[in-house]
C-alpha cells in the first residue's frame, strides 16, 4: 500500500475512534476512574495519532504534508483537552472544555468583537509607531557612531523593564483611552526593531560595499540599494517578534486602566465574576488574531525576501 493511502486509511480509523470515545464520554457512562477502558482506548488513540504524524512527516513532503501535520496535532490536542476535562468532570472554574469555550465565544460575540476592535486599534497604532521609530533610529545609528554606541547598550535595559511597571505610568500620562495602550506597545516594540535593524545594516557583505564604493555611490544610494535590502531578513525577524509582543503588551496594559472595553479589560472583569469560559474565549480570540497577524508578516517576508538563502530549500 502506498504511503498516501496508508495515511488516509489511518486518518479515517482515527476519526471514527475519536467519535466513539467522545460519544462515550459525553454520554451517561461512568466518569473518571469508573471508565478505565475509555482511558486505555485513549492511550492507544494517542499512540496511533503519534504514528500518523510521524508518517506525515516522513512521506508527505509537499504543501499538503506541510499543513496536515500541524493541523492534526492542533486538533488532537483540542480533542485530548475535551476528553480529559469532560471525562474527569473538571470544574468549569478551573478549566472549561473546548465546547464550552466555543459556546461562550458565540454567545458573547458582540461584546468580544467590540473588545477586539479596541485592542486592535492600540496594537496597530503602537506597532506602527514602535517599529517605524525603531527602524528610523537604526538608520540614524548606522550613520552616526555616537547613537549606535549610546543607544544599543540601553536596549537590554529597556527590554528588561516589565510591562506591568510601565503600563500604569503610560495611563497617567496619556489617559485611559487607546492612546496609553499604544504608547506601551510602541515602547515594547521599539528596541527589538532597533537592535535587529542595526545588526542587519552592519551585516551587509564587505565585498558588496566595496563594489558600491567603486561605482562612486554615496551613502544614500548605498543605503537604499544595498544595505536596507540586505537588512530585510533582520527587519522582518523583528516584525515577527513584535507582532506577538504588541498584542501581549496591549492586553496587559488594559489591566491597569481602560474604558469598559478591550480584551485585557474583559479578561480581568470576567475572572472577577468567575466566568472562566468567557476568559478562555477572549484568550482564544487574541491567540487567533495574533497567529493571523504573525502569518501575514511571514507572507510579506516571503514575498519581499524570496532571494534569501532561508527560502531556497
Amino acid at each position: 500500500m502506498k504511503p498516501e493511502a496508508r495515511i488516509a486509511a489511518a486518518l479515517v480509523v482515527l476519526l471514527a475512534a475519536a467519535a466513539g470515545l467522545l460519544r462515550a464520554v459525553w454520554g451517561d457512562a461512568p466518569k473518571g476512574g469508573g471508565a478505565p477502558w475509555v482511558w486505555a482506548a485513549l492511550v492507544l488513540w494517542t499512540a496511533a495519532l503519534w504514528w500518523l504524524l510521524d508518517q506525515c512527516a516522513r512521506y508527505l513532503t509537499g504543501r499538503v504534508g506541510r499543513w496536515l501535520a500541524p493541523a492534526l496535532l492542533g486538533l488532537g490536542l483540542l480533542y485530548l483537552w475535551e476528553i480529559l476535562v469532560v471525562g474527569f468532570e473538571v470544574p468549569r472554574v478551573l478549566l472549561p472544555a473546548p465546547h464550552a469555550v466555543g459556546a461562550a465565544l458565540a454567545a458573547r460575540w458582540e461584546v468580544l468583537q467590540a473588545d477586539f476592535r479596541q485592542t486592535a486599534l492600540s496594537v496597530a497604532a503602537g506597532y506602527l509607531l514602535g517599529c517605524g521609530g525603531g527602524l528610523a533610529v537604526a538608520v540614524l545609528a548606522d550613520r552616526y557612531a555616537l547613537l549606535r554606541r549610546g543607544l544599543l547598550p540601553l536596549a537590554g535595559l529597556a527590554g528588561a523593564v516589565p510591562v506591568v511597571g510601565i503600563a500604569p505610568i503610560m495611563v497617567m500620562w496619556f489617559g485611559f483611552g487607546w492612546e496609553s495602550k499604544a504608547a506601551v506597545v510602541a515602547l515594547v516594540t521599539f528596541f527589538p526593531m532597533l537592535v535587529n535593524a542595526v545588526t542587519g545594516l552592519v551585516a551587509v557583505d564587505a565585498m558588496h560595499r566595496d563594489l558600491m564604493h567603486t561605482y562612486a555611490a554615496g551613502h544614500a544610494d548605498t543605503l537604499l540599494k544595498l544595505r536596507l535590502p540586505g537588512a530585510l531578513p533582520f527587519i522582518f525577524n523583528a516584525l515577527k517578534i513584535n507582532s506577538t509582543l504588541a498584542l501581549i503588551s496591549a492586553i496587559v496594559a488594559e489591566f491597569f486602566g481602560s474604558p469598559i472595553v478591550g480584551l485585557g479589560f474583559r479578561i480581568s472583569a470576567e475572572v472577577a465574576r468567575m466566568n472562566v469560559d468567557v476568559v478562555w474565549a477572549a484568550i482564544a480570540l487574541s491567540a487567533l488574531a495574533g497567529s493571523i497577524f504573525y502569518g501575514a508578516v511571514a507572507l510579506a517576508e516571503r514575498a519581499l525576501t524570496s532571494w534569501h538563502a532561508s527560502f531556497r530549500t
